[in-house]
């Protein structure tokens, strides 16, 4: 069996309509890329990922047998479709190439972005109707995150968990004290990347502080020795090739270390990372491909969860089948661009603070000290709303001063 061909399609993939608001504005229209791959026996596999890999990337796996590719160390994208046909030639479900089955349903998490309170609950209320009982988001100093808690308790079903992702820090806020006010929530699960990445000594100190689990993703050694130094309760591997999930998984098992996987995409990037947890010892913490944010996708089989678990497919390969109508639907599809638009903060003593947000500089929204323009922080007494260019003199004058200044702070509109 050799692999004769590889189509690669750049789709545009459409946001669910109640969260697409806020998603377009901190990111715009997504893209990604899916790889079809055929071997000279009629079979197809199927992989994705965020951006293309190079031609030469593509081309190392043309002629090859996909066995060849077994712990893929080059792509997690075609990786993922050489294992979709491992699975497929050997009758077996992709699971069953990596090791022994540990669970038939595996944790998963829902995804969205730090947005005003009661968009905040109403993402709550959604994830929670569609069977999900954990959701995540990178926190902004641009909404006060105790009212953004506040907010999702008052919906919250008993059970509902929130995992707080500060990314690495970035505010002028006492980190411990902030905890601790979360953790007051029924509704607070979990704190990651609380500290900057190499603070190992800092996360060791931070576990015995706090009664909440401590996850780290930005391993500064590769979620190797920090892992033997204990410096966090779990770990997430972020979009890690195949072979590299594979080891850690190994390392993680010999600890009894939970941990889980975050690879971002659709229903095909679903299957496979559904597959991995099934059989590793220790994934059991929910994992993360936010495909739950988008309408529409190239994949007839779209499970959903049940009390925060997806079934594990017993299909051979990843169970899943390719739609070539949708295909060339999202292939086709153009969604408008988002513009820039202005961040409108009031503080609670009527000052109020105006940024330029870009969609090319989206960690802006959760890390603003890029820019470095002031210290801010998560538990300000702050509101913020999105001024679009609404064609008016105020916006384009406003304009030009962030495009001069950078960050306007006034105590009145002007």
């Amino acid at each position: 069996m050799k692999i004769t061909e590889i189509e690669v399609h750049q789709i545009t993939v459409p946001y669910v309509d109640w969260i697409a608001y806020q998603l377009n504005h901190y990111y715009g229209p997504t893209q990604r890329t899916i790889y079809v791959a055929h071997t000279d026996t009629g079979l197809v596999g199927l992989g994705e990922s965020g951006t293309t890999e190079s031609q030469e990337v593509v081309d190392a796996y043309i002629g090859t047998n996909p066995f060849e590719h077994m712990g893929d160390e080059r792509s997690l994208g075609l990786g993922t479709a050489m294992y979709d046909l491992m699975g497929q030639s050997a009758g077996v479900p992709v699971y069953k190439l990596i090791g022994q089955k540990y669970r038939s349903w595996v944790p998963v998490g829902s995804w969205t972005v730090s947005t005003q309170p009661e968009r905040m609950a109403e993402a709550v209320q959604q994830y929670a109707a569609k069977g999900y009982t954990w959701m995540k988001f990178h926190l902004s100093p641009f909404e006060n995150v105790i009212e953004q808690t506040e907010a999702m308790q008052k919906v919250a079903p008993p059970g509902f968990r929130i995992h707080y992702d500060f990314t690495m820090h970035g505010t002028n806020d006492h980190m411990v004290a902030l905890l601790h006010k979360l953790e007051g929530y029924p509704i607070a699960g979990c704190f990651e990347d609380v500290l900057p990445a190499a603070d190992i000594e800092g996360y060791k100190a931070l576990r015995q502080r706090t009664r909440l689990p401590v996850v780290l993703h930005h391993c500064p050694l590769g979620a190797t020795y920090e892992v033997m130094m204990g410096a966090a309760d779990i770990y997430m591997l972020g979009h890690a090739r195949i072979g590299d999930a594979i080891r850690k998984a190994g390392l993680f098992a010999a600890g009894g270390i939970p941990f889980m996987l975050q690879n971002v995409g659709g229903n095909i990037t679903r299957a496979m990372t559904s597959q991995m947890m099934a059989a590793f010892p220790t994934g059991t913490f929910h994992f993360f491909s936010d495909c739950e944010t988008w309408s529409d996708d190239v994949v007839r089989e779209r499970p959903q969860p049940v009390n925060g678990f997806l079934p594990v497919s017993e299909r051979p390969g990843l169970g899943v089948t390719l739609d070539r109508d949708a295909l060339e639907r999202l292939q086709q599809l153009q969604l408008p661009p988002q513009e820039k638009w202005i961040l409108r903060s009031r503080f609670a003593n009527g000052t109020q603070m105006f940024n330029l947000a870009d969609v090319q500089q989206s960690i802006f929204m959760v890390r603003p000290d890029v820019r470095r323009e002031l210290p801010m922080s998560y538990d300000s007494p702050i509101t913020t709303d999105y001024w679009d260019d609404d064609g008016t003199p105020a916006y384009a004058a406003m304009l030009v001063r962030l495009e001069r200044e950078g960050v306007v702070l006034s105590s009145s509109a002007g």
